[in-house]
């Protein structure tokens, strides 16, 4: 099970496993850094996601055809 896991799913349980990771450190601070682990948990499964796709997770191109469609009225 856990070779099939890895195999398939490799950029998630890295990026899920770098979520816990991260998020038990926050984890022994107290409740509201709690939703914070949460929150890291999920971006780490995100990334994860997006790398067993072979998709880029940060998207530079779309933010940048957005804001030079909203500054195209001024020119």
């Amino acid at each position: 099970m856990w070779n099939d896991l890895w195999e398939h799913h490799r950029g998630k349980v890295i990026g899920v496993a770098g979520g816990v990771f991260f998020g038990f450190i926050y984890l022994f601070f107290g409740f509201w850094d709690m939703l914070i682990f949460g929150w890291i948990v999920g971006i780490g499964l995100y990334i994860g996601n997006k790398l067993d796709r072979k998709e880029s997770f940060v998207m530079l191109e779309d933010i940048w055809r957005y804001l030079t469609q909203k500054w195209r009225m001024f020119r």
